[in-house]
Order: structure tokens, then C-alpha cells, then sequence
């Protein structure tokens, strides 16, 4: 009989908070240089409080290389993009031109669009770099996961895809989303055992409906929108089909996840199954922000209410003081209450949305066969992985 491991996340909700705290108040004064270290300290957390059988994962990454590796993107981005907008120049183009004529905002349109476009496929070895990095620096069971340096490859299957999607209006979505993860999990590694993506892109489709029922919704309320008697309906079927979209995105990548997560296999001995449910998640999301709403008005109450107190206070002694020593405080305590205010929203994000949706993942995820597990043999480092300097320098590596 296969033997099964279920997964389990055993973070603590204090101990995230307060070191989100710190390591944001830490990014904060050192202007955002400290970032690098504040994500992979969240990241060591994250990773052994995430567990598979009574063995947790660790994360081996650090601070000082994800650093390195940003600056090291940053100089390449600068050489590539400035070689875009000099070939730009050359053919008569620019965003920064004025345009005072319809060939001239075409031109500078055309210009944005280029350069956006020119963008586009670096972000795509920047996602692809991202997580061949953390999966060269996670480990489990003293055995390294490990990724094939295979980025270009992806680079140019995904600008195809996104193309097939676009033109057919984002019916094709399945398809890019499988095929995608296909091409990383099938250059994936544990130790000596490969993984393989099975399954379908067909199969991606019932998790597909609610975004295609919103789709219809909108269509209908723009054309009812431009009718005299339905702009009234029209207005609001654009309000609710914006909503049934944003849901069915959410829907559709949960979907997708747990289908393509449990037609994986290691080794094609060992499976894999995912079981996280959208509502829990959503619910999650929704009682998460309703909280945070609730902590941030009485915190904000309570900071009005001590301002008028001193104020008050002063009042009827001097007024004079009032336009002095009593403004200064206020003012010092403005400034504190406000950073301390941004401070505890990050961490209480973290610790009401984002640990709670990880602990619900991870604790309905299994693995399949592990008593194969002991056959695969450790692999050598990948010290090709670039620390996600593109993804840093770019912005889309914020992600844990």
C-alpha cells in the first residue's frame, strides 16, 4: 500500500507579526536596501514552519546574494532598455517627445507601446529565474530541489502563448497556463528525481467558467449601457460582471493549482494532490481586510482622540503654547503614528490573509508513495541560480 505524508504548517501568528514588524522597520530606515534580508528572513519562517510527514523544509538562500543579484540586474536592464530607446531614436520615436500632431501621438503611442513590449520578455526570464532560485536554495529532508537553467526556452514558448490568448480573447488561457507550468515542472528537480507535469489543458476548463460567465456579463451590459432603456442595467451589469470576473480569476487559479499539483509525479513513482477550496480563500481574503479595516479606525480613533486630548490640555493655560511645544509633539507623534500605522498593516496582512491562505494550502496537500523517497539521492548545487536580481529590479519578486 502507498504510503501518504500530509503537509502541515505550524507558523505562529505572533512571532510573523512581530518579525514583519522588524524587518519592515528595518527596510524602512535603510531606504529599502534592507528588503533583500527582510524577505529571505520571512522566507526561512515561512519555509520550516511548512512541514510534509515531521519534516520541514528550509530555505538556504541569503540576503547579501539576492542583493548582489539585483545590482547586477539593475546594470544589465540599464545597458538593455537603453539600447531600446536608442534604436527608438533612430527611427524617429520617442515617449518623451511632444506631440503636437496625430502622426506625432501616433508615433509616441507606438513608442510606449515598443518599449513596453521590449519589457515584456525580460519579465518573462526575470518569473522564470525567480523560481529556479528558490527552488536551488529550498531543501527537504536534506535533499535540495533543484531547477534546469532553461530561461530563453521559456522566454520564448510564453510570448507565443500570451499571443494565442490575446487573439483569441482569453479562451486560450488553459492552454498557456498548462503548458507553461509544464515546461518549469518538467525541468524541475528533487535530489536525482525529476518531476513530470501529466495531465490535460482541457482539463483546466471548468475552472475556467466563471471567468468566461463574467466575460458574458459584461458584454451584455456594454451593449445594454449603449441603449437608451438598459443604461440604468447596463451600468450595474458592468459593476457585477467586474466582480463575477475578479472571483472567477481567483477561482480559476485555484483551480488550476490544485489540478496541476495533483497531476504531477516525482520520479513517476511518487504523486502529488492539492485540495484548497476558493471559498475558504476568498473568505479568508474578505474577513482578513474587514479586520484590518476595523484595527486601522480604531487606531486612527485612538490617535485623533489623544491629539485633541493635548490639545485641549493646552488650551486653557496658554495658547501661545498651542502654536509651539504642543504643535511640535503633535506633529513628532503624527509622523511615528504613521509609520507605525504602515508598519502594523503589512504585518497584520501577513498574519490575517497571507499566513492564513499558506496554512490552508499547504494543510490540504499530500504527497503519494513516499516510501520511495529514501532511493533519491542528493544533487549537486546549482550555483547558476541568479538570487531573482531581475525579479527584485523589476518589482514582481515581492511575492514570497
Amino acid at each position: 500500500m502507498s504510503e501518504q505524508l500530509n503537509g502541515q504548517y505550524h507558523g505562529a501568528r505572533k512571532t510573523l507579526f512581530w518579525l514583519v514588524m522588524k524587518t519592515s522597520f528595518l527596510t524602512l530606515i535603510t531606504l529599502g536596501i534592507y528588503r533583500f534580508w527582510a524577505k529571505t528572513r520571512i522566507r526561512k519562517y515561512l519555509w520550516s514552519g511548512t512541514s510534509a510527514g515531521n519534516d520541514s523544509f528550509e530555505y538556504t538562500g541569503t540576503g547579501l546574494e539576492k542583493f548582489l543579484g539585483f545590482l547586477v540586474a539593475i546594470v544589465i536592464l540599464a545597458i538593455y532598455l537603453g539600447s531600446v530607446q536608442m534604436i527608438l531614436l533612430f527611427f524617429g520615436l520617442s515617449m518623451m517627445a511632444d506631440a503636437t500632431t496625430p502622426a506625432g501621438m501616433i508615433a509616441q503611442l507606438g513608442a510606449i507601446y515598443i518599449s513596453v513590449i521590449a519589457v515584456m520578455p525580460v519579465i518573462l526570464f526575470a518569473q522564470y529565474r525567480a523560481r529556479r532560485y528558490k527552488m536551488a536554495r529550498t531543501r527537504w529532508r536534506g535533499i535540495r530541489f533543484g531547477m534546469d537553467s532553461a530561461a530563453c526556452g521559456y522566454v520564448w514558448r510564453a510570448v507565443g502563448h500570451f499571443f494565442l490568448t490575446a487573439i483569441t480573447l482569453g479562451i486560450l488561457l488553459p492552454r498557456q497556463s498548462f503548458y507553461l507550468e509544464k515546461y518549469m515542472a518538467d525541468r524541475s528537480w528533487y535530489g536525482d528525481a525529476k518531476f513530470e507535469q501529466l495531465g490535460r489543458w482541457q482539463s483546466l476548463y471548468p475552472g475556467f467558467k466563471h471567468i468566461l460567465i463574467g466575460m458574458v456579463v459584461l458584454v451584455v451590459s456594454a451593449i445594454l449601457l449603449a441603449t437608451t432603456n438598459g443604461a440604468a442595467a447596463g451600468a450595474i451589469g458592468l459593476s457585477v460582471g467586474y466582480i463575477w470576473i475578479t472571483i472567477g480569476a481567483v477561482y480559476y487559479r485555484i483551480y488550476a493549482f490544485n489540478y496541476l499539483t495533483s497531476n504531477k509525479s516525482l520520479n513517476s513513482q511518487i504523486g502529488f494532490f492539492s485540495g484548497a477550496r476558493t471559498g475558504k480563500v476568498v473568505g479568508t481574503a474578505i474577513k482578513g481586510a474587514i479586520l484590518i479595516a476595523i484595527i486601522g479606525a480604531v487606531a486612527g480613533g485612538i490617535f485623533f482622540a489623544i491629539s485633541f486630548a493635548m490639545i485641549g490640555f493646552s488650551m486653557p493655560r496658554d495658547p501661545s503654547v498651542l502654536g509651539g511645544l504642543t504643535g511640535g509633539i503633535l506633529g513628532v507623534l503624527g509622523v511615528v503614528f504613521y509609520v507605525g500605522f504602515l508598519l502594523m498593516m503589512s504585518a497584520l496582512s501577513f498574519i490575517l490573509i497571507t499566513q492564513p491562505i499558506i496554512a490552508h494550502v499547504v494543510d490540504n496537500a499530500a504527497l503519494s508513495g513516499a516510501e520511495h523517497l529514501n532511493n533519491i539521492q542528493q544533487r549537486e548545487a546549482d550555483e547558476g541560480a541568479d538570487a531573482e536580481g531581475f525579479a527584485d529590479a523589476l518589482d514582481i519578486g515581492g511575492g514570497i
